[in-house]
């Protein structure tokens, strides 16, 4: 009875995971990768999402977050041969029945994803997937406009780089050291290396260009980068290196950007500095910031409008503005005029 039982349970399973792989996605395609993939294809996966995704380089996107908590979950699922068998076989519900009965944490219950990443990626010995062999990384000085840092925009760059072509022939490929022991006299032997290589379909390189779209996001910073993974160089039997676009914010007419706060200056006449004025600025946005005064405006003084300067990467919150007044005084007066303000300002 108890055999029909969890038999019965078992064909449950397998009814709730077909579901399952109909109504959302599964482990495999939140990591990207096919259902027969390998160890190493599953790390390599996870290596590049996590990376993409930690929170570290996503502060305040929530969607981010999200994705690096499933592509965790989905890692510490497929990297454990036990808990994989079991999900092929019986999708989730049968990870939470196994972990129900003992046989451990199913489907990421209780994991701490941070674990999962530093395990991964932290000190001691390096990874195996740490030492495979990349191309170079491709660092692109991207010059962002004030507007489009300001407000969001995107940027068409010309790319040309090499591409892996198949080619006539064969090459040795996966090449290795096999250690052998040959004898050399009575109960003496030797040992040796060899380097063992496989025979892998020929390749070559060609040129090819096309357009990459990178998307600048409000407030991001010089330095910051927007990285497209394994689009750098391409190397033989490796991985590709990664294409990096530095943000480099570009000058401006009427701007100058320090940190998340702008700068700009305004040229008003010696009348206005002393009786006051009516003036605004148009932002980057086309929007009137207004800064006139009725009080007197000294020659180089300055004076902050918060709120008003450039937006916080991934915040609601904004820098401040800064205006220095230039006062324009008049190159010559007349007699009449000096008298006339001689009686007023004495």
């Amino acid at each position: 009875m108890a055999h029909r039982r969890t038999k019965l349970w078992f064909l449950l399973f397998s009814l709730c995971h077909a579901l399952t792989a109909v109504a959302g996605k599964s482990y495999y395609d939140i990591l990207q990768v096919t259902r027969g993939a390998s160890d190493d294809q599953i790390k390599r996966a996870y290596r590049k999402l996590a990376l993409k995704y930690h929170p570290d380089k996503n502060q305040g996107n929530e969607e981010a977050n999200k994705r690096f908590a499933e592509i965790s979950n989905a890692y510490e699922v497929l990297s454990d041969s036990e808990k994989r068998n079991i999900y092929d076989r019986y999708g989730e519900e049968g990870l939470k029945q196994h972990a129900s009965s003992g046989g451990g944490r199913g489907g990421g219950m209780g994991m701490n994803i941070q674990d999962i990443f530093g395990q991964f990626f932290g000190g001691g010995q390096m990874d195996e997937e740490e030492r495979v062999v990349k191309g170079d990384d491709v660092i692109v000085d991207l010059d962002a406009s004030l507007e489009d840092l300001y407000m969001g925009g995107s940027l068409k760059v010309w790319r040309e780089k090499n591409i892996l072509k198949p080619a006539p022939g064969k090459r040795r490929c996966n090449c290795r050291d096999e250690v052998y022991h040959r004898q050399i006299g009575p109960g003496m032997f030797q040992q040796m290396t060899e380097q063992v290589c496989e025979q892998c379909p020929n390749v070559k390189y060609e040129r090819e260009g096309y357009f990459v779209t990178v998307d600048i996001e409000k407030g991001m910073q010089d330095g910051q980068e927007v990285v497209f993974y394994e689009d750098g160089e391409p190397i033989i039997d490796g991985e590709a290196g990664d294409l990096r676009f530095r943000i480099c914010t570009a000058s401006h007419d009427r701007f100058r950007r320090e940190g998340n706060d702008l700068h700009t200056s305004v040229t008003i006449t010696l009348v206005q500095a002393l009786v006051g004025f009516e003036k605004t600025v148009k932002h980057l946005d086309d929007h009137l910031v207004d800064i006139g005064t009725e009080g007197i405006t000294k020659p180089k003084e300055v004076r902050k409008l918060k709120g008003e300067g450039m937006p916080l990467h991934f915040s609601t919150k904004k820098g401040d503005l800064y205006v220095t007044f230039e006062v324009l005084f008049p190159t010559s007066l007349t007699d009449d005029q000096k008298t006339k303000i001689e009686a007023v300002l004495a």
